[in-house]
Parts: C-alpha cells; structure tokens; sequence
C-alpha cells in the first residue's frame, strides 16, 4: 500500500513538472514574438526626413550705407515731377541710424498757368534741397523669396530737417516718412521710401505750409 502511494505522488510531481516547464517555454515564446526589437525590423515604413537649407543675407559689418535713388516728388501747386538723389548713412547700432540726402528735381506748370495759357510766373523752376535726418528700424524680419534663400527685411521710420532750394530762395524744411528695405546680399540692399517734405512757399503770392510727398525707389551698398 506504502509502494503504491509513493508511486502515485511521484507521478503527481512529474506531471506538474512538465506542466511548469511547457508554461514557462510558451511565455518565453511570446515575450520573443512582441519584443520592440523584432517590432522595429518588422517596421514596414521607414521616414525620411529632409533638411532644407536656408540661406540667410545680412547686414556687411561695415556701418556706412551709400543709396543712389529715383521717384517721384509731388511739389504742392506744382504737379509731380521726377526726383533723383542720393543718401549717405551712418548705421550707430542695428536699430538706430543718421542719414545725409541731396536731390534735385524740378517743378512744373500750376493750374493757373495751365488754363490761362499765359508764361511762367517766375523762370527757374529747378528744386534741390538736402537735409539730415535720424532713422529707426521698427520691425526687422525676414522675407522668404525663394524655397532655399530668405531674405532680412526692416520697416523703419525716419525724419529730420534741412534746406529746400525753390523759387530763387532757400527754406527750412523738415521731412517725415518711412520705408522698407531687403537686403539681397551682406552688402547690397533695396528701399522703397515714402516722404513729405514740409517748407514755406510764397511764389503765388500767399505765404503757405506746402506738403510735398516723394516716393522713390533706391539700391545701397554698404562699405
């Protein structure tokens, strides 16, 4: 009876034995099949990723700017007129700047002139004036032209004062405006501007502030 008992635990044993064994070999099994190494060479899209590179033009380090410009400048009573000129600046820091412009132009017929059909009222109608003036750029950024190349952009703001020779006289004159320039490489840049020019004018006989708008077009290269 002994014998047969003993018998009968040691079967019990193996069977559990075995049963351990073939549970522990399935576990391992599937811990193989979900592994993140098998999952990431079972993986069937690969990304690709492309850098693009930008291209960015900046301001030389040179702090002079010399700009030859053209436009229009719109000369109260006068009519508008094309204007030719050029600025020399100094740039103090990356924001703030003096500016030195001369330009010459010339003034046309008044409407008094034109419907009357008599002669001019005075002869010398060439205008030159110069001034100096403080700028500040406002809101420097960025303009993207192309997919490779992008381009640093600044509005600014500038004003100042100097001397308008009309009329066989010189006046004060101050001037207001703003612009945008892009600079095309570290040393070469493009504005467009937008001024008035503020000075006495007396030749009709009545003694007025004139405003005379100018919007002009320019290329600069820093040196």
């Amino acid at each position: 009876m002994a014998g047969r008992f003993r018998l009968l635990l040691l079967k019990q044993v193996l069977t559990s034995l075995v049963s351990v064994i073939i549970f522990s070999s399935a576990v391992s099994a599937a811990d193989e099949k979900i592994s993140p190494l098998n999952i990431e060479s079972e993986q069937l899209i690969q990304p690709e990723i492309q850098r693009r590179t930008v291209e960015l033009a900046n301001i030389d380090t040179e702090d002079f700017e010399i700009t030859a410009f053209t436009g229009l400048l719109s000369v109260e009573d006068f009519g508008v007129n094309p204007v030719l000129g050029a600025r020399l600046a100094y740039h103090i820091n990356e924001d703030l700047y003096v500016e030195g412009t001369y330009a010459t132009s010339k003034a046309g017929k008044t409407s008094w002139e034109k419907i009357g059909g008599t002669g001019l009222l005075f002869k010398d109608r060439s205008i030159t004036y110069y001034n100096v003036s403080l700028g500040f750029n406002i809101l420097p950024g960025e303009a993207f032209l192309t997919r490779k190349h992008s381009f640093n952009t600044a509005l600014y703001v500038i004003g100042g004062f100097g001397s308008t020779t009309f009329g066989g006289d010189d006046r004060l004159t101050i001037n207001l405006g703003g612009g945008f320039r892009i600079l095309t490489t570290d040393w070469l840049a493009i504005h467009v501007d937008v001024r008035d020019h503020f000075f006495n004018v007396d030749v009709l006989g009545q003694d007025k502030v004139a405003n005379n708008l100018e919007v002009t077009f320019g290329i600069s290269a820093f040196f």
